[in-house]
């Protein structure tokens, strides 16, 4: 048996503008991105049309591979992990230790992960399956009843649980481990080098790139439009003028393009001045103000919400979801069937398997950081912080505010004030409902800073993601103008869908990139279980399976 492979050489730029940049993942991914705005903004119609339509073939016959994959992707991660040969294997050489503290690593792992979707869908999402989910189209359970708030958080804990963490962690796993054991770059070709060899160096790994970088725009702008809308309503709320917000004809409000401008501004400033300064200063200082606000906002729900409500939803949650989960992952239902299966698969397409598409298309910018800040720690410490803890983390969110928003409906409290606010004002309203005038105001202010705070992380951590894949995993400082043009090309394609489409436009642009990065993953699964047991053959044989960083690799 022959060592593994500890170097593949991509060929980057010796000077110039792409100086120790691959210049055909970095210039062809920028001309993607960029058509992409220039169509969207010049013929938003018929952009918007042609996608729609490619959006609807994908969710329509892709489905089952959507919801197959995401289940494969959490089986290997548990496996690796429990398996004791792998599990105690270290991401990194056998000296090296965590660069970052046990609080740091999990503050900058939530916050670019799936923060911000806490401020929105916490509330959100189980106000929507409180009415409406499988069971209520079955006829089991009540909509907007108390007999449906168990259902409600067993499919609500299915999107941002174990499904969701399990992407990111795969990506992350695969990432890490041929990087800091093999030493090969930290970019997502490395991971298929098992399955493909010297091949990686090559086109064929300038095609896997080019796929994750467009992947990792496409899935970030889908975090920050839902984030940008939040933060318009929140600045409305807080008093920021009406000029923000224009009545969008069914008795609700939409965001203006001044607002959206001036949101995007605001973020895409602040995360492009983030990124100049690093992970170890701006974006781990920024993580930490972020997730001691987050813990301060639980507080208040915990203190002031419907407490005992949100923890019998928490426990007997966790419990309904963790019966149900085998069932939830590998069940499809068929859109194109008659009756009650044909409204479930209609569901399906429209929640789960737009998160699944979501959580893939996230997957390289989440993978690659999660990579970037657990060198040094075993597959199982990994996978037990990058899974199982963020989950907990989620769950508790959703029931505790979720809780709070479904018990002040429940009561009459709320009287619709709640239900009837748009997704993106949920929480607004909510705090309106629980206080005084002048203290939901500062609640208020509050989450806006923290919005603010989440948006800006998993901006700028995506700007350098992003740069670390086209350097062909270089992880050092990176030219400014790059920095500066993806950020700038970030805020563009949010802006320019939003305006030209509004967040569906978003979302189908994500849908239709996450599909080809989807393929890329399912590889890097076979090349993860291909790698670790041949490994552990290469031990049995007293061959090396570290590199040396001492001695290279010709």
């Amino acid at each position: 048996m022959k060592p593994p492979i500890t170097e593949i050489d991509i060929k980057t730029a010796d000077g110039g503008f792409y100086d120790g940049f691959t210049t055909h993942v970095t210039i062809t991914a920028k001309l993607i991105i960029g058509a992409l705005i220039v169509w969207a903004v010049a013929f938003p119609e018929q952009a918007g049309a042609f996608l729609s339509n490619i959006n609807s073939f994908i969710l329509a016959f892709f489905n089952l591979w959507y919801i197959y994959a995401i289940a494969l992707f959490l089986l290997t991660c548990f496996i690796l992990a429990a398996v004791p040969s792998s599990g105690k294997l270290k991401l990194g050489l056998d000296h090296e230790k965590p660069e970052f503290d046990n609080f740091s690593w999990f503050s900058m792992m939530f916050g670019a992960g799936i923060g911000i979707g806490m401020l929105t869908f916490a509330t959100a999402e189980p106000l929507y399956h409180w009415q409406s989910n499988p069971q209520t189209i079955q006829g089991i359970t009540t909509e907007s009843g108390a007999d449906n708030v168990r259902a409600a958080y067993q499919w609500s804990f299915l999107h941002w649980g174990l499904g969701a963490w399990g992407a990111y962690a795969l990506a992350g796993l695969g990432l890490a481990f041929f990087s800091y054991r093999r030493g090969l770059p930290l970019t997502i070709r490395s991971s298929l080098t098992p399955l493909f060899g010297d091949r990686m160096a090559g086109r064929t790994g300038h095609v896997v790139d080019v796929v994750a970088v467009v992947a990792t725009v496409l899935g970030v702008a889908q975090t920050l439009g839902f984030g940008v809308e939040q933060f318009i309503a929140g600045l409305e709320r807080i008093g920021f003028g009406s000029w923000l917000t224009r009545p969008d004809g069914d008795g609700g409000t939409t965001s203006t393009t001044a607002g959206i401008i001036f949101a995007l501004v605001v973020i895409m400033g602040a995360s492009t001045l983030s990124a100049l300064s690093g992970v170890g200063k701006g974006i781990k200082w920024l993580s930490n103000i972020n997730m001691g606000l987050s813990f301060f906002l639980l507080a208040f729900f915990v203190i002031f919400g419907s407490t005992f409500f949100g923890l019998s939803a928490l426990f007997v949650g966790i419990w309904d979801y963790l019966v149900a989960l085998p069932g939830m992952l590998f069940t499809v239902w068929d859109a194109d069937a008659a009756g009650v299966e044909g409204e479930l698969g209609d569901w399906q397409a429209a929640w789960s398997v737009f998160y699944w598409a979501w959580w893939i298309a996230f997957a390289p910018f989440v993978g690659l950081f999660l990579a970037r800040i657990s060198k040094g720690r075993t597959i199982r410490e990994y996978v037990l912080g990058a899974l199982i803890v963020p989950s907990l983390m989620c769950f508790v969110w959703f029931a505790l505010v979720g809780g709070t928003a479904i018990d002040l409906e429940l009561s009459g409290t709320a009287d619709g004030a709640i239900v009837g606010a748009g997704q993106e004002d949920q929480l607004f309203a909510m705090l309106a409902v629980m206080l005084q005038p002048a203290l939901a105001w500062i609640f208020s202010v509050i989450v806006v800073v923290l919005l603010l705070t989440y948006l800006v992380t998993s901006a700028d951590s995506a700007v350098l993601i992003i740069n670390t894949i086209n350097a062909a995993g270089d992880e050092g400082p990176k030219a400014r103008p790059h920095i500066l043009f993806w950020g700038a090309a970030l805020g563009l394609v949010v802006g320019s869908l939003l305006i030209g489409g509004g967040l569906s436009a978003v979302q189908t642009a994500m849908v239709i990139g996450a599909l080809p990065f989807s393929v890329v993953m399912v590889l890097m699964c076979v090349a993860l279980f291909k790698a670790v047991y041949r490994d552990y053959k290469r031990e049995q044989q007293g061959i090396p399976t570290l590199y040396d960083p001492a001695q290279p690799a010709e």
